[in-house]
Protein backbone atom coordinates (compact mmCIF):
# COMPACT_ATOMS: atom_id res chain seq x y z
CA UNK A 1 0.00 0.00 0.00
CA UNK A 2 1.32 3.13 -0.98
CA UNK A 3 2.04 6.53 0.98
CA UNK A 4 -1.03 8.07 -1.06
CA UNK A 5 -3.03 5.23 -0.74
CA UNK A 6 -2.65 5.27 3.28
CA UNK A 7 -3.34 9.24 3.18
CA UNK A 8 -6.31 8.96 1.77
CA UNK A 9 -7.75 6.34 4.13
CA UNK A 10 -6.82 8.58 7.20
CA UNK A 11 -8.37 11.43 5.52
CA UNK A 12 -11.10 9.62 4.61
CA UNK A 13 -11.95 8.11 8.34
CA UNK A 14 -10.86 11.64 9.99
CA UNK A 15 -13.76 12.85 7.77
CA UNK A 16 -15.69 10.47 8.50
CA UNK A 17 -15.17 11.35 12.70
CA UNK A 18 -15.27 15.19 12.07
CA UNK A 19 -19.04 15.84 12.51
CA UNK A 20 -21.28 18.02 14.54
CA UNK A 21 -18.19 19.81 16.24
CA UNK A 22 -16.57 20.55 13.07
CA UNK A 23 -19.71 21.97 12.16
CA UNK A 24 -20.65 23.90 15.15
CA UNK A 25 -16.56 25.66 15.51
CA UNK A 26 -17.01 26.72 11.71
CA UNK A 27 -20.65 28.14 12.47
CA UNK A 28 -18.83 30.31 14.94
CA UNK A 29 -16.89 32.50 12.12
CA UNK A 30 -20.24 33.61 11.03
CA UNK A 31 -20.03 36.72 8.93
CA UNK A 32 -21.29 39.10 11.98
CA UNK A 33 -18.07 37.14 13.88
CA UNK A 34 -15.80 37.89 11.01
CA UNK A 35 -17.01 41.90 11.33
CA UNK A 36 -16.45 41.72 15.25
CA UNK A 37 -12.69 40.37 14.18
CA UNK A 38 -11.84 42.50 11.24
CA UNK A 39 -12.69 45.39 13.69
CA UNK A 40 -10.14 44.20 16.13
CA UNK A 41 -7.67 43.76 13.90
CA UNK A 42 -8.52 47.21 12.37
CA UNK A 43 -8.77 48.97 15.19
CA UNK A 44 -5.90 47.83 17.10
CA UNK A 45 -3.47 45.64 14.59
CA UNK A 46 -1.89 42.83 16.34
CA UNK A 47 -2.70 43.53 19.92
CA UNK A 48 -5.94 41.04 20.20
CA UNK A 49 -4.38 37.92 18.76
CA UNK A 50 -4.05 36.52 21.72
CA UNK A 51 -7.42 36.02 21.87
CA UNK A 52 -7.22 33.60 19.97
CA UNK A 53 -5.17 31.18 22.20
CA UNK A 54 -6.62 31.91 25.45
CA UNK A 55 -10.40 30.76 23.94
CA UNK A 56 -9.47 27.87 22.42
CA UNK A 57 -9.21 25.68 25.74
CA UNK A 58 -12.47 27.26 27.28
CA UNK A 59 -14.56 27.14 24.02
CA UNK A 60 -13.54 23.61 23.64
CA UNK A 61 -14.21 22.52 26.95
CA UNK A 62 -17.88 23.57 27.21
CA UNK A 63 -18.83 22.36 23.80
CA UNK A 64 -17.34 19.29 24.92
CA UNK A 65 -19.74 19.09 28.18
CA UNK A 66 -22.78 20.24 25.81
CA UNK A 67 -21.83 17.54 23.60
CA UNK A 68 -21.08 14.96 26.31
CA UNK A 69 -24.81 16.13 27.37
CA UNK A 70 -26.36 15.38 24.25
CA UNK A 71 -24.93 11.98 24.00
CA UNK A 72 -25.86 10.69 27.22
CA UNK A 73 -29.15 11.89 27.66
CA UNK A 74 -30.08 11.53 23.98
CA UNK A 75 -31.77 14.89 23.76
CA UNK A 76 -30.95 18.45 23.60
CA UNK A 77 -29.66 20.97 26.43
CA UNK A 78 -33.73 22.27 26.18
CA UNK A 79 -35.03 18.76 27.19
CA UNK A 80 -32.78 18.28 29.91
CA UNK A 81 -32.90 21.55 31.26
CA UNK A 82 -37.03 20.96 31.62
CA UNK A 83 -36.64 18.14 33.07
CA UNK A 84 -34.13 18.89 35.66
CA UNK A 85 -34.42 22.47 36.06
CA UNK A 86 -36.80 25.11 37.24
CA UNK A 87 -39.04 25.95 33.96
CA UNK A 88 -38.46 29.59 34.82
CA UNK A 89 -34.60 29.29 34.06
CA UNK A 90 -36.07 27.03 30.50
CA UNK A 91 -38.38 30.03 29.66
CA UNK A 92 -35.76 32.50 30.09
CA UNK A 93 -33.16 31.12 27.82
CA UNK A 94 -36.16 30.94 24.95
CA UNK A 95 -37.17 34.46 25.72
CA UNK A 96 -33.56 35.84 25.41
CA UNK A 97 -32.76 33.03 22.34
CA UNK A 98 -35.31 34.53 20.06
CA UNK A 99 -34.22 38.01 19.75
CA UNK A 100 -30.19 37.87 20.12
CA UNK A 101 -30.56 34.81 17.67
CA UNK A 102 -32.73 36.61 15.26
CA UNK A 103 -30.38 39.85 15.18
CA UNK A 104 -27.63 37.15 14.57
CA UNK A 105 -28.95 36.45 11.77
CA UNK A 106 -29.96 39.57 10.69
CA UNK A 107 -26.36 40.86 10.46
CA UNK A 108 -25.47 37.85 8.47
CA UNK A 109 -28.04 38.09 6.20
CA UNK A 110 -27.40 41.58 6.01
CA UNK A 111 -23.61 40.87 5.77
CA UNK A 112 -24.44 38.70 2.91
CA UNK A 113 -26.36 40.80 0.86
CA UNK A 114 -23.75 43.63 1.44
CA UNK A 115 -20.69 41.44 -0.18
CA UNK A 116 -22.38 39.86 -2.89
CA UNK A 117 -23.53 43.46 -3.81
CA UNK A 118 -20.01 44.60 -4.00
CA UNK A 119 -18.87 41.24 -6.54
CA UNK A 120 -21.98 42.08 -8.59
CA UNK A 121 -23.05 45.78 -7.68
CA UNK A 122 -25.50 45.81 -10.71
CA UNK A 123 -28.00 44.12 -8.05
CA UNK A 124 -28.88 45.58 -5.17
CA UNK A 125 -28.14 44.47 -1.57
CA UNK A 126 -31.50 44.06 -0.51
CA UNK A 127 -32.14 41.63 -3.73
CA UNK A 128 -29.73 39.65 -2.56
CA UNK A 129 -30.56 39.67 1.45
CA UNK A 130 -33.91 38.24 -0.39
CA UNK A 131 -32.69 35.85 -2.01
CA UNK A 132 -29.93 34.55 0.28
CA UNK A 133 -32.62 33.94 2.94
CA UNK A 134 -35.46 32.46 0.58
CA UNK A 135 -32.83 29.76 -0.66
CA UNK A 136 -31.53 29.13 3.04
CA UNK A 137 -35.18 28.37 3.99
CA UNK A 138 -35.47 26.13 0.67
CA UNK A 139 -32.43 23.75 1.74
CA UNK A 140 -33.24 23.40 5.24
CA UNK A 141 -36.96 22.28 4.37
CA UNK A 142 -35.61 20.31 1.15
CA UNK A 143 -33.14 17.98 2.37
CA UNK A 144 -32.87 15.97 5.40
CA UNK A 145 -31.05 15.88 8.43
CA UNK A 146 -28.03 13.49 7.21
CA UNK A 147 -27.78 15.69 3.76
CA UNK A 148 -27.83 18.85 5.58
CA UNK A 149 -24.97 17.86 7.80
CA UNK A 150 -23.14 16.36 4.87
CA UNK A 151 -23.53 20.20 3.12
CA UNK A 152 -22.33 21.80 6.49
CA UNK A 153 -19.75 19.99 6.55
CA UNK A 154 -18.36 20.71 2.97
CA UNK A 155 -18.98 24.36 3.17
CA UNK A 156 -16.74 24.20 6.43
CA UNK A 157 -14.42 24.06 3.75
CA UNK A 158 -14.79 27.67 2.79
CA UNK A 159 -13.17 29.23 5.93
CA UNK A 160 -9.93 27.86 4.04
CA UNK A 161 -9.24 30.82 2.62
CA UNK A 162 -8.95 32.91 5.36
CA UNK A 163 -6.46 31.06 6.15
CA UNK A 164 -4.61 31.74 2.65
CA UNK A 165 -4.85 35.30 2.51
CA UNK A 166 -2.37 36.38 5.31
CA UNK A 167 0.32 35.19 2.93
CA UNK A 168 -0.89 37.01 -0.05
CA UNK A 169 -0.51 40.51 2.11
CA UNK A 170 2.96 41.38 4.06
CA UNK A 171 2.82 41.13 7.40
CA UNK A 172 5.72 42.01 9.97
CA UNK A 173 5.82 38.23 11.21
CA UNK A 174 7.76 39.22 14.63
CA UNK A 175 5.36 41.87 15.84
CA UNK A 176 2.75 38.79 14.89
CA UNK A 177 4.43 36.90 17.09
CA UNK A 178 4.55 39.34 19.63
CA UNK A 179 0.94 39.73 19.54
CA UNK A 180 0.02 35.96 19.65
CA UNK A 181 2.61 35.23 22.88
CA UNK A 182 2.24 38.45 24.86
CA UNK A 183 -1.10 39.05 26.20
CA UNK A 184 -1.89 43.17 25.49
CA UNK A 185 -4.65 45.01 27.67
CA UNK A 186 -5.00 48.85 26.74
CA UNK A 187 -7.26 50.15 29.84
CA UNK A 188 -9.63 52.01 27.67
CA UNK A 189 -13.25 51.49 26.70
CA UNK A 190 -12.58 51.01 22.69
CA UNK A 191 -10.21 47.63 23.69
CA UNK A 192 -12.27 46.28 26.68
CA UNK A 193 -15.31 46.72 24.49
CA UNK A 194 -13.76 44.79 21.74
CA UNK A 195 -12.48 41.98 23.60
CA UNK A 196 -15.57 41.85 25.41
CA UNK A 197 -17.02 41.39 21.62
CA UNK A 198 -14.47 38.83 21.03
CA UNK A 199 -16.19 36.85 23.99
CA UNK A 200 -19.53 37.30 22.98
CA UNK A 201 -18.80 35.93 19.50
CA UNK A 202 -16.61 33.22 20.28
CA UNK A 203 -18.37 31.85 23.62
CA UNK A 204 -22.40 31.85 22.43
CA UNK A 205 -25.34 30.09 24.54
CA UNK A 206 -27.10 29.00 20.86
CA UNK A 207 -23.62 27.20 19.98
CA UNK A 208 -24.30 25.07 23.44
CA UNK A 209 -27.60 24.19 22.49
CA UNK A 210 -26.94 23.34 19.02
CA UNK A 211 -23.97 20.95 19.78
CA UNK A 212 -26.21 19.21 22.56
CA UNK A 213 -29.11 18.51 20.06
CA UNK A 214 -26.75 17.77 17.07
CA UNK A 215 -24.59 15.03 19.01
CA UNK A 216 -28.22 13.45 20.17
CA UNK A 217 -29.25 13.65 16.15
CA UNK A 218 -26.42 11.76 15.18
CA UNK A 219 -27.19 8.98 17.57
CA UNK A 220 -30.84 8.70 16.67
CA UNK A 221 -29.73 9.09 13.22
CA UNK A 222 -27.42 6.02 13.45
CA UNK A 223 -28.01 2.54 11.69
CA UNK A 224 -26.67 0.35 15.13
CA UNK A 225 -27.02 0.86 18.67
CA UNK A 226 -24.39 3.13 19.84
CA UNK A 227 -23.51 2.52 23.73
CA UNK A 228 -21.69 5.45 24.77
CA UNK A 229 -18.28 4.10 25.71
CA UNK A 230 -14.49 5.45 25.44
CA UNK A 231 -13.96 5.65 22.42
CA UNK A 232 -16.85 7.26 21.24
CA UNK A 233 -16.09 10.11 23.98
CA UNK A 234 -12.62 10.15 22.13
CA UNK A 235 -14.05 10.51 18.41
CA UNK A 236 -16.37 13.11 19.91
CA UNK A 237 -13.57 15.11 21.46
CA UNK A 238 -11.00 15.05 18.45
CA UNK A 239 -14.32 16.19 16.76
CA UNK A 240 -14.60 19.00 18.91
CA UNK A 241 -11.07 19.98 19.87
CA UNK A 242 -10.54 20.07 16.06
CA UNK A 243 -13.64 22.18 15.21
CA UNK A 244 -12.69 24.76 18.19
CA UNK A 245 -9.22 25.14 16.70
CA UNK A 246 -10.20 25.45 13.07
CA UNK A 247 -12.62 28.42 14.63
CA UNK A 248 -9.78 29.96 16.49
CA UNK A 249 -7.38 29.73 13.63
CA UNK A 250 -9.80 31.75 11.00
CA UNK A 251 -10.59 33.90 13.73
CA UNK A 252 -6.39 34.59 14.23
CA UNK A 253 -6.10 35.05 10.25
CA UNK A 254 -8.62 37.54 10.15
CA UNK A 255 -7.45 39.77 12.50
CA UNK A 256 -3.55 39.37 11.39
CA UNK A 257 -4.96 39.94 7.88
CA UNK A 258 -7.17 43.58 8.87
CA UNK A 259 -4.16 43.83 11.15
CA UNK A 260 -1.62 43.92 8.82
CA UNK A 261 -3.61 45.74 6.05
CA UNK A 262 -6.27 48.06 7.67
CA UNK A 263 -4.66 48.96 10.45
CA UNK A 264 -1.37 49.77 9.14
CA UNK A 265 -2.84 51.86 6.27
CA UNK A 266 -4.82 53.67 8.94
CA UNK A 267 -8.30 52.22 8.39
CA UNK A 268 -9.58 52.33 12.30
CA UNK A 269 -13.05 51.71 12.08
CA UNK A 270 -15.20 48.27 10.00
CA UNK A 271 -18.75 48.38 11.01
CA UNK A 272 -19.62 45.39 8.68
CA UNK A 273 -18.43 42.69 6.75
CA UNK A 274 -18.92 44.80 3.42
CA UNK A 275 -16.33 47.16 4.18
CA UNK A 276 -14.01 45.25 5.42
CA UNK A 277 -13.99 43.53 2.21
CA UNK A 278 -14.06 47.03 0.41
CA UNK A 279 -11.17 48.50 2.32
CA UNK A 280 -9.16 45.13 1.43
CA UNK A 281 -9.44 45.87 -2.70
CA UNK A 282 -7.26 48.68 -2.81
CA UNK A 283 -4.87 47.78 -1.15
CA UNK A 284 -4.56 44.24 -1.51
CA UNK A 285 -5.42 43.64 -4.88
CA UNK A 286 -8.49 41.60 -6.62
CA UNK A 287 -7.63 38.16 -5.51
CA UNK A 288 -7.52 39.01 -1.97
CA UNK A 289 -11.18 40.62 -2.14
CA UNK A 290 -12.48 37.88 -3.81
CA UNK A 291 -11.29 35.21 -1.21
CA UNK A 292 -12.32 37.73 1.28
CA UNK A 293 -15.73 37.95 0.08
CA UNK A 294 -16.34 34.50 -1.05
CA UNK A 295 -15.67 33.23 2.41
CA UNK A 296 -17.96 35.75 3.84
CA UNK A 297 -20.74 34.00 1.80
CA UNK A 298 -19.97 30.68 2.31
CA UNK A 299 -19.73 31.23 6.54
CA UNK A 300 -23.14 32.82 5.95
CA UNK A 301 -24.88 29.59 4.37
CA UNK A 302 -23.22 27.73 7.21
CA UNK A 303 -23.75 29.70 10.07
CA UNK A 304 -27.69 30.80 9.88
CA UNK A 305 -29.10 27.53 9.32
CA UNK A 306 -27.21 26.49 12.78
CA UNK A 307 -28.58 29.66 14.43
CA UNK A 308 -32.17 29.04 12.91
CA UNK A 309 -31.80 25.37 13.62
CA UNK A 310 -30.91 26.10 17.31
CA UNK A 311 -33.70 28.36 17.65
CA UNK A 312 -36.10 26.01 16.07
CA UNK A 313 -34.59 23.19 18.81
CA UNK A 314 -35.24 25.40 22.05
CA UNK A 315 -38.57 26.47 21.02
CA UNK A 316 -39.70 23.05 20.29
CA UNK A 317 -38.11 21.01 23.19
CA UNK A 318 -39.59 23.83 25.28
CA UNK A 319 -43.30 23.56 24.00
CA UNK A 320 -43.21 19.86 23.28
CA UNK A 321 -43.80 20.17 19.65
CA UNK A 322 -42.47 17.78 16.89
CA UNK A 323 -38.74 18.55 15.72
CA UNK A 324 -35.78 17.55 13.37
CA UNK A 325 -34.30 18.61 10.63
CA UNK A 326 -35.01 14.88 9.36
CA UNK A 327 -38.92 15.54 9.62
CA UNK A 328 -40.80 16.64 6.55
CA UNK A 329 -42.68 20.31 7.13
CA UNK A 330 -45.84 19.02 7.65
CA UNK A 331 -44.44 16.30 10.35
CA UNK A 332 -42.66 19.28 12.23
CA UNK A 333 -44.71 22.12 11.79
CA UNK A 334 -44.16 24.30 14.59
CA UNK A 335 -40.09 23.40 14.38
CA UNK A 336 -40.16 24.58 10.91
CA UNK A 337 -42.44 27.96 11.10
CA UNK A 338 -39.93 28.85 14.14
CA UNK A 339 -37.05 28.36 11.89
CA UNK A 340 -39.06 30.49 9.02
CA UNK A 341 -40.03 33.48 10.97
CA UNK A 342 -36.53 33.92 12.49
CA UNK A 343 -35.40 34.27 8.99
CA UNK A 344 -37.65 36.60 8.25
CA UNK A 345 -37.84 38.48 11.02
CA UNK A 346 -33.92 38.81 10.84
CA UNK A 347 -34.37 39.86 6.79
CA UNK A 348 -36.68 42.21 7.84
CA UNK A 349 -34.27 44.53 10.49
CA UNK A 350 -32.51 45.41 6.96
CA UNK A 351 -36.26 47.56 5.86
CA UNK A 352 -36.74 48.41 9.88
CA UNK A 353 -33.47 50.83 9.43
CA UNK A 354 -31.32 48.49 11.90
CA UNK A 355 -28.22 48.67 10.87
CA UNK A 356 -25.97 45.21 11.33
CA UNK A 357 -23.69 47.12 13.90
CA UNK A 358 -26.80 47.64 15.83
CA UNK A 359 -27.88 44.38 16.17
CA UNK A 360 -24.54 42.69 16.83
CA UNK A 361 -24.67 45.15 19.99
CA UNK A 362 -27.99 44.28 20.97
CA UNK A 363 -26.81 40.55 20.40
CA UNK A 364 -23.51 40.71 22.29
CA UNK A 365 -25.99 42.22 25.17
CA UNK A 366 -28.00 39.16 25.23
CA UNK A 367 -25.57 36.84 24.67
CA UNK A 368 -23.37 38.31 27.17
CA UNK A 369 -25.77 38.35 30.05
CA UNK A 370 -27.02 34.58 29.09
CA UNK A 371 -24.07 33.02 29.06
CA UNK A 372 -22.53 32.62 32.12
CA UNK A 373 -26.05 31.67 33.93
CA UNK A 374 -25.52 28.69 30.98
CA UNK A 375 -22.09 27.93 31.44
CA UNK A 376 -23.01 27.47 35.41
CA UNK A 377 -25.90 25.13 34.78
CA UNK A 378 -23.92 22.88 32.05
CA UNK A 379 -21.17 22.81 34.60
CA UNK A 380 -24.05 21.62 36.93
CA UNK A 381 -25.31 19.13 34.98
CA UNK A 382 -22.17 17.46 34.21
CA UNK A 383 -21.16 16.79 37.90
CA UNK A 384 -24.45 15.38 38.42
CA UNK A 385 -24.02 11.62 38.68
CA UNK A 386 -28.27 11.23 38.58
CA UNK A 387 -28.15 12.88 34.74
CA UNK A 388 -25.16 11.95 33.67
CA UNK A 389 -23.98 8.65 35.31
CA UNK A 390 -20.44 7.66 34.90
CA UNK A 391 -19.76 9.90 32.90
CA UNK A 392 -19.74 13.15 34.70
CA UNK A 393 -16.42 15.93 34.60
CA UNK A 394 -13.19 15.26 35.30
CA UNK A 395 -11.06 17.81 37.43
CA UNK A 396 -9.64 19.24 33.81
CA UNK A 397 -13.09 19.79 32.52
CA UNK A 398 -14.02 21.56 35.70
CA UNK A 399 -11.11 23.52 35.93
CA UNK A 400 -11.58 25.20 32.38
CA UNK A 401 -15.18 25.25 33.03
CA UNK A 402 -15.08 27.31 35.87
CA UNK A 403 -12.30 29.42 33.85
CA UNK A 404 -15.15 30.22 31.17
CA UNK A 405 -17.81 31.12 33.90
CA UNK A 406 -15.54 33.36 35.56
CA UNK A 407 -14.38 35.04 31.91
CA UNK A 408 -17.72 35.67 30.96
CA UNK A 409 -18.84 36.86 33.81
CA UNK A 410 -16.28 39.64 34.08
CA UNK A 411 -17.20 40.34 30.33
CA UNK A 412 -21.16 40.61 31.13
CA UNK A 413 -20.13 42.75 34.05
CA UNK A 414 -17.81 44.82 31.89
CA UNK A 415 -20.78 44.79 29.13
CA UNK A 416 -23.46 46.48 31.89
CA UNK A 417 -20.66 49.04 32.77
CA UNK A 418 -19.97 50.08 28.95
CA UNK A 419 -23.99 50.19 28.73
CA UNK A 420 -24.57 52.62 31.68
CA UNK A 421 -21.19 54.71 31.90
Amino acid sequence: MNISTILSARIKKYWHIFGPGLITGASDDDPSGIATYSQAGAGFGFATLWTAIITFPLMAAVQEMCARIGMVTQEGLTGTLKKKYPKSILYLMAVVSFPAITLNIGADIQGMGAVTNLLIPQIPTFAFSIIITVLIIFFIIKFPYTKLAAILKWLCLSLLLYVVVPFLVHADWINVMKGTFIPTIHFNKGFLEILVAILGTTISPYLFFWQATMEAEDISHSHKKIIINKRILDNMKMDIDFGMLFSNLVMFFIILTTGAVLYKAGIRQIDTVGQAAKALEPLTGKLTYLLFAVGVIGTGFLAIPVLAGSLSYILAETFNWKEGLDKKFHEAKGFYITLIVSLIVGLSLDFLGISPIQALIYTAVLYGLTAPVMIAIIIHICNNKKVMGKFTNKRWSNVLGGLALILMSVAAFALIYFLFK
